[in-house]
């Protein structure tokens, strides 16, 4: 039942996505980043849901007068780069089949990224799409949350199987970029009740993050929280409530956890050693290719040519390390660009509005981005 009725939601939403583009926007992003399909077990499971809404959404976007041109600011113009740089990337992929479904995948977002810069015309619309990024992620927040509670964080917490978000690292990464969301969109929210719901799918979440067990995701919530509150008007406040929140941890959270975050900065752990030894793969490729082995290149068969253990065989752990390998020293370079430029826009804005009448709301808009984009 469950999938029939997920389905015609999705179905539901064509003729929308084919009239008004932007609602189209909506549904491909709470597709793309909640993934409600995996959360079935039948039809459903499979069904290009993506694929239908973003086909449709593009339909609609050919048709409809109400977009703009797509902006060609510095990020634009980098991501479009970023773009062609992996049409030659993959061109020279080790392992061509996988680099070129791989491509495919990654095309369609950047693309759906782009139309989505021409739909969102104002303040609402930003929001709105804001909101519905926050909620798709919160949700597993709100549910990992929830669930820790009740076994006490004896057990760890994992996406959606079969999407971006199935490992444990990958969701303690994407809800600690939509924490900022959470709390900054709840605000400025008029609505009590919504005021209050992003609050508590924001607390949840956090819990949610630390029964991941990801060390990195405990560093990146660390982070968010240490430039949160350089930002904040409530220096004083936001200080007791951490001292408040890390005494109460130490005494509530399991053996287990503190145990696990202990090894950070454990060179001697058996997992640090395993990363290092993929970030060494990474490196020494980048030095013999160029433009790196393509994508999916982190595979055993490398590893035994270009890792200085070739028998101790690990995912990369590392966004940097990982586009270091698959997109050589030319990759690197672009990403972390496009990482500063973005950071950088942030900063000029929040300091631009800050002071206009009416303006405020896109200073605060710019902190909450870069707060998340610091996690």
């Amino acid at each position: 039942m469950r999938d029939y009725i997920l389905l015609a939601i999705i179905l539901a939403g064509v003729p929308f996505a084919l009239t008004r583009p932007f609602i189209g926007v909506l549904y491909w992003s709470w597709i793309s980043y909640m993934n409600p399909h995996r959360l079935t077990w039948g039809v459903a499971y499979n069904f290009p849901a993506a694929m239908v809404i973003g086909g449709a959404t593009l339909l609609g976007l050919l048709f409809t007068k109400d977009r703009t041109k797509l902006p060609l600011e510095r990020e634009t113009m980098l991501l479009i780069t970023l773009l062609i740089l992996y049409v030659v990337t993959t061109s020279f992929a080790l392992f061509p089949a996988a680099a070129w479904a791989r491509f495919d995948q990654i095309a369609k977002i950047l693309l759906m990224t782009f139309v989505t810069m021409m739909l969102i015309t104002n303040r609402d619309r930003l929001r709105t799409f804001l909101l519905v990024i926050a909620l798709s992620v919160g949700f597993f927040g709100a549910k990992g949350g929830i669930f820790s509670i009740r076994s006490g964080g004896a057990d760890r917490i994992y996406g959606p199987p079969g999407s971006f978000l199935e490992d444990n690292n990958d969701l303690a990464l994407a809800i600690v970029m939509v924490l900022p969301l959470l709390f900054y969109l709840a605000r400025d929210e008029r609505r009590t009740w919504v005021k209050w719901g992003l609050r508590a799918t924001g607390l949840l979440s956090i819990l949610a993050v630390l029964f991941t067990y990801s060390r990195g995701g405990f560093v990146g919530l660390a982070a968010i929280s240490g430039w949160g509150l350089l930002k904040s008007k409530k220096k004083a406040l936001g200080i007791i409530v951490l001292v408040i929140a890390l005494i109460g941890g130490s005494f509530f959270l399991p053996e287990q956890w503190l145990n696990r975050m202990q090894t950070i900065g454990d060179t001697s752990d058996m997992s640090a050693l395993g990363r290092i030894n993929a970030w060494m793969f990474a490196y020494n490729l980048a030095t013999t290719r160029v433009f790196g082995g393509g994508f999916d290149t982190f595979s055993p068969t490398l590893f035994l040519r270009y890792a200085p253990d070739p028998t101790d065989f690990h995912a990369a752990h590392s966004i940097y390390f990982e586009m270091l390998g698959e997109q050589g020293f030319p990759g690197l370079l672009l990403f972390l660009t496009i990482l500063a430029s973005a950071f950088l826009s942030l900063q000029g804005l929040g300091r631009r509005y800050r002071k206009w009448p009416g303006l405020q709301w896109a200073a605060s808009y710019a902190d909450m981005l870069q707060i998340s984009l610091v996690g």
